[in-house]
């Protein structure tokens, strides 16, 4: 009665080495993606003599307005791809803000589409210049995500909050900081490693405003003489063109459309 159980443990025994299952290895492999690290996002470095309505610079393309006393920025815009075959290590930067036109501060927030090496990156951060910038790590941010952020002041506060409406993430900070708040903006900038300014990743196009992301009343500001979208600054509204010194364009923006707010900007050079 007891021969089987017997029998099948000599079966075992003796089977070949191959049929039975051999434990995997340890996988020794360390790939990952290259740590962010953070840019810095400072006021427009001009370039030349401003024109009325326009300018140069050699870090920011897109659009300023002027005035005095501004307590709100809001601005949209679809986060782009970056070809970072073409330019590699390079950098971009989408944010809106106030201060930073014509003045020493910037307090901004928005997202970056950069190139470490061949290897995209895409991350949201804020900033009160010249305050080292910050990594907003509860939100991860993909190309094609539509995102809204706003600046606003109140007393000696400002607010910034971000969205990315494509994933329903949300940040917001609030800092007592000083700021003259004589500009609003909507930027496409090439940040800066504290010295000079880095090579722009090649972004193809970017789309900002209502016109284009849906979200209603972006690329608007708030201050002393006007509520309204871009278009509303009428004389104080800057066009900004990114060039290198030598005059060569880099990131160009288009006029805005017939809703006063909306543009793109589109990548001509690193």
């Amino acid at each position: 009665m007891h021969a089987k159980p017997f029998l099948i443990l000599t079966m075992l025994a003796a089977l070949p080495a191959f049929a039975q299952s051999p434990k995997s290895p340890p996988s020794t492999s360390t790939s990952k993606s290259p740590a962010i690290k953070l840019r810095g996002h400072g006021p427009m470095k001009l370039i030349g003599v401003p024109h009325p309505g326009a300018v140069a610079s050699s870090n920011w393309s897109g659009y300023a307005v002027t005035g005095t006393a501004f307590t709100k920025a809001l601005g949209s815009w679809i986060v782009p791809a970056v070809k970072c075959g073409t330019t590699p290590n390079s950098f971009s930067s989408y944010w809106v803000g106030i201060d930073g036109y014509s003045d020493n501060t910037v307090e901004q927030l928005g997202t970056d589409s950069d190139c470490s090496g061949k290897t995209p990156q895409y991350y949201a951060w804020y900033e009160f210049y010249p305050n080292a910038s910050k990594l907003i790590s509860n939100i991860t941010v993909s190309p094609g995500d539509k995102m809204s952020a706003t600046v606003s002041h109140s007393g000696t506060q400002f607010t910034l909050q971000i969205t990315d409406h494509t994933t329903g993430k949300f940040f917001r900070v609030i800092k007592t900081f000083s700021g003259k708040r004589t500009s609003a903006e909507w930027i496409v900038e090439a940040p800066s490693n504290g010295v000079s300014v880095l090579p722009l990743a090649d972004f193809t196009k970017v789309s900002l405003g209502t016109d284009y992301t849906g979200v209603n009343d972006t690329d608007w500001a708030v201050n002393s003489a006007v509520t309204g979208p871009i278009s509303d600054f009428g004389s104080h509204v800057q066009k900004i063109t990114m060039q290198t010194s030598g005059g060569i364009n880099k990131a160009v923006p288009t006029a805005l459309t017939t809703d006063g707010s909306s543009f793109k900007v589109t990548w001509k050079h690193e």
